[in-house]
């Protein structure tokens, strides 16, 4: 099953995506949507009232508003050893703000205060119910799905210190979606196994498999509910493959123009033009 966040009329509507239609599931979106105990059963029976074609449709970020971002970084062994770093022994976490997320298909806004805009193309993992302390079963039933997201990083202003936060928490920076798959229809489930790549301007910059993962989803759960509790609709972005700008020889980075796409098969894609921007 697919759910997203659709664009409708100045609003939103959280819809489950079928084959030719898009089915109002009676939500705002779809963090609310997952806030109720009862979504799957729903999101799988809803009377077919007031649908949306899949022609033309503008995804919003799969959950526009969640309470939380979490992002781990090193996390794929290739990832981590093209930045020269040790394998490590626990996630390393940051977090992005809502601010930070835009639809599939949104233009990414490149600020002019970076020199060094990279691409992360990564799996996130979107939570489906209220846990804390999670662990086991708990922690796998607690993911409500997976969807795409493109960790879009300003690496000079990362690196100004050891605390990455300010490359990462940039307005208007980050696509994710297009929508929700649930874990059933993914191989691995809970641990999916898909192909994983982004392209610049149909150039192959990242091509990976999630099960490269250091931490799975389902550990990654565990370790963050541990810290933290986790709410419907709050996403893990679960870290990026090899293949980044900041680490090529010579570095290459995003100066504007350009069309990124970031898929995982089995998920979806997005796809999105670099924009410059100069104040606000």
């Amino acid at each position: 099953m697919k759910l997203a966040t659709l664009r409708v009329d100045g609003a939103t509507r959280a819809v489950r995506v079928d084959e030719q239609r898009l089915v109002d599931l009676g939500a705002t979106d779809v963090g609310t949507f997952l806030a109720r105990a009862d979504w799957a059963d729903y999101a799988a029976t809803v009377d077919p009232a007031t649908t949306y074609p899949c022609e033309g449709a503008d995804f919003a970020p799969v959950v526009p508003v969640p309470s939380k971002i979490v992002c781990v970084g090193l996390n794929y062994r290739t990832h981590i050893q093209e930045m020269g770093r040790a394998l490590p022994e626990y996630p390393t976490l940051f977090a992005k703000f809502a601010d930070c997320l835009i639809g599939a298909t949104d233009p990414i806004a490149r600020p002019e205060e970076t020199e060094e805009f990279d691409w992360e193309v990564e799996l996130a993992v979107v939570i489906g119910r209220p846990v804390r302390r999670a662990r086991g079963t708990e922690a796998e039933a607690a993911i409500a799905g997976f969807t795409v997201l493109n960790d879009i990083t300003c690496r000079d202003w990362q690196f100004r210190t050891r605390e990455w936060l300010q490359g990462k928490m940039w307005d208007s920076s980050t696509p994710v979606g297009p929508w929700l798959v649930t874990p059933d229809e993914l191989p691995g489930g809970t641990r999916p196994a898909l192909d994983i790549r982004l392209s610049v301007d149909g150039e192959v910059m990242q091509n990976d498999h999630t099960g490269d993962l250091l931490f799975d989803p389902v550990a990654l759960v565990e370790y963050v509910s541990t810290i933290v509790r986790l709410n419907p609709g709050d996403i893990i972005a679960t870290g990026t493959p090899g293949g980044v700008g900041h680490a090529r020889d010579p570095k290459r980075f995003l100066l504007g123009g350009e069309t990124v796409v970031a898929e995982i098969d089995g998920i979806g894609r997005l796809e999105n033009r670099v924009v410059k921007t100069s104040g606000d």
